[in-house]
């Protein structure tokens, strides 16, 4: 095997504020606590004894509460397990998880012990096959957005129209449909917003808008090429769809050819379905597309460890031959969204400009969270006897890697049985039958009703591709074949809609299109475009509300006029609603 090359160096693209970061004088000062028996006269340190905490405390969950199977029962009673993290652990400085030190003035790396199951989890499981000399590092976070925000911080420059000139204008990457939330933070930079053509599985490396086309026909009047990407690769949002792995390399030869860096953002990566595409097959008598990836796409070279994660769909890690992917990663969709915490994985040269950043931002994420999350996943550190001492069944000793493996897993089943049963009502639900009264051509009176008859129309009222990951079903609404399609324009069948969907007795919030447009341009035709989360509400409810959603297309595409549906009636008739958490489609995500 030959072997592997050293990643290339991006340093070109850092920012004029990331080249000048220096490490952080006072973090640096750091290693020297470290000393055993040190007296520590130089740190400003408030004495641990004065936290008003002596003891973190929980109740959480086992790691098998789920059922691997979409749709399966859990075997018997799952109950929670009581963790505690102690005051104070006699545990070596890297294994330490107490509140003595979670709470006290940290490094931005982050508490050593959570970092390294984390680097460790990285390295040697969810991507064990990153194919340059070394391997990534990693830096945790306060989640993806910040992770985003290092990123642009890291690798653009802002640009004012009215102090630079448009030459100097940087710009960025993205689907042609888009989690608008990192986009906005580079529009406030002053970047260029470039959008690339998608398709169901995601971008498009070739053809009319596609990646290739963009940066070949570039017009530098806009501004410089852009050099940064921004992409969701795995149950895309808003759209569902995931980048196959042929199509991965197709785009990142794209990048290595124009040299771009690829931002990596994959929050749903473990919410995989492999059912999707079967279920759409049958219910739609078309053939299954098995193209997304091997059975295991580590077979021949280092496995994961676990079959679970050598059969989903991997990062753009696995073909990062120039260490070019700065991915994200967020513990928002694995334990919860009010964590703040997540990590960063790109090559060690990238990751050393992003702590510097870290160190005078948000420094390290926050000690209570870390301290929990750490206590939940590994247990107290076996070097603490008298904690060891106390232990007895496994799950008292934290997850360890298998168990946290064994939660990921019970997550993808939980949400893809919800998809499921989802995509099941609108597929069942999807088409209806007008009746319409028509006037024969002969007819001279417009009153002549011996002359008109009824015809039975069939149409199909939107269209969708059953999500291959994430949270989301993306709708296309077909207002062509609404009955009122010639008196009013779409635009306006399609806020008439979303209006008639949050009224009573529907109560279905969507996401609408034009929340996912980067630019003018696609959100003048975003509006056929609805977004549907159907990861909040509890499983039970999801057929049903389902139903509730397609009643309320019907009823639409029934209508005779718009009468009520006017921005003024919406308003007034929100006012007067209770709408219910679980009704809610939107699950905006951060």
């Amino acid at each position: 095997m030959a072997s592997l090359s050293p990643p290339v160096d991006l340093s070109h693209y850092f920012s004029f504020v990331t080249k000048r970061r220096a490490p952080s004088a006072v973090k640096d000062f750091y290693k020297y606590f470290l000393i055993p028996g040190i007296a520590n006269l130089a740190g400003g340190l408030p004495n641990a004894s004065y936290f008003p905490y002596d003891t973190l405390e929980a109740s959480t969950a086992r790691s098998q509460r789920f059922p691997t199977v979409p749709g399966g029962k859990a075997k018997g009673p799952q109950p929670s397990e009581r963790i505690t993290v102690p005051k104070d652990s006699q545990s070596a400085i890297q294994q330490k998880i107490d509140v003595t030190t979670a709470l006290q003035y940290g490094t931005a790396e982050g508490l050593p012990p959570l970092a390294t199951f984390v680097n460790k989890f990285v390295r040697e499981h969810l991507h064990p096959n990153v194919p340059y000399a070394g391997g990534p590092d990693t830096l945790m976070t306060t989640g993806a957005t910040d992770g985003f925000s290092k990123a642009i911080e890291a690798f653009t420059n802002p640009w004012d129209p009215d102090r630079d000139w448009v030459h100097l204008r940087q710009g960025i990457l993205c689907e042609e449909y888009v989690y608008m939330n990192g986009i906005q933070a580079a529009q406030s930079r002053g970047l260029n917003i470039v959008p690339v053509a998608i398709d169901a599985e995601g971008m498009l490396p070739h053809g009319p808008g596609g990646l290739d086309d963009v940066l070949e026909n570039w017009d530098f009047r806009r501004g410089r090429r852009p050099h940064l990407m921004y992409t969701v690769t795995i149950g895309q949002n808003p759209t569902g769809g995931t980048l196959s792995v042929e199509r991965r390399r197709e785009i990142y030869a794209i990048c290595h050819k124009y040299d771009v860096v690829i931002v990596e953002d994959d929050p749903y990566w473990n919410l995989q379905y492999p059912s999707a595409q079967e279920k759409q097959a049958e219910y739609r008598n078309t053939p299954i597309n098995r193209h997304l990836t091997p059975s295991n796409y580590n077979a021949g070279k280092k496995s994961s460890g676990y079959e679970f994660l050598d059969s989903l769909v991997p990062s753009y890690l696995s073909v990062d031959t120039d260490g070019r992917v700065v991915r994200l990663d967020t513990f928002s969709k694995t334990i919860a969204p009010g964590c703040r915490l997540g990590w960063m994985t790109a090559q060690p040269a990238v990751i050393e400009r992003l702590a510097r950043i870290a160190e005078s931002t948000t420094q390290a994420p926050s000690g209570f969270v870390q301290a929990l999350v750490a206590e939940m996943i590994l247990g107290q550190q076996s070097d603490d006897k008298s904690i060891n001492a106390r232990k007895g069944s496994d799950d008292e000793k934290g997850w360890q890697m298998d168990g946290w493996v064994r939660w990921l897993e019970g997550l993808r089943a939980g949400y893809e049985h919800r998809m499921q049963q989802m995509c099941s009502g609108l597929e069942e639900g999807k088409y209806i039958v007008l009746d319409t009264e028509r006037l024969d051509d002969l007819t001279l009176g417009e009153n002549n009703e011996e002359d008109s008859w009824e015809v039975l129309d069939k149409v199909q009222m939107y269209d969708f591709v059953w999500p291959t990951g994430g949270m989301f079903v993306w709708i296309k609404a077909d207002f062509d074949s609404h009955p009122l399609r010639r008196k009013y324009r779409p635009e306006r069948l399609s806020k008439a809609l979303w209006s008639h969907l949050i009224q009573r007795p529907h109560l279905c919030l969507l996401a609408t299109g034009a929340m996912f447009s980067p630019t003018d341009e696609i959100k003048a035709r975003g509006y056929k475009y609805f977004r549907l989360c159907f990861a909040a509400m509890p499983a039970d409810d999801v057929a049903p509300i389902a139903q509730r959603l397609v009643d309320g297309f019907r009823t639409f595409w029934q209508r005779k006029n718009l009468d009520g549906l006017e921005d003024d009636d919406t308003a007034q008739a929100v006012e007067h609603l209770q709408i219910e958490p679980s009704l809610n489609f939107m699950g905006m995500g951060c």
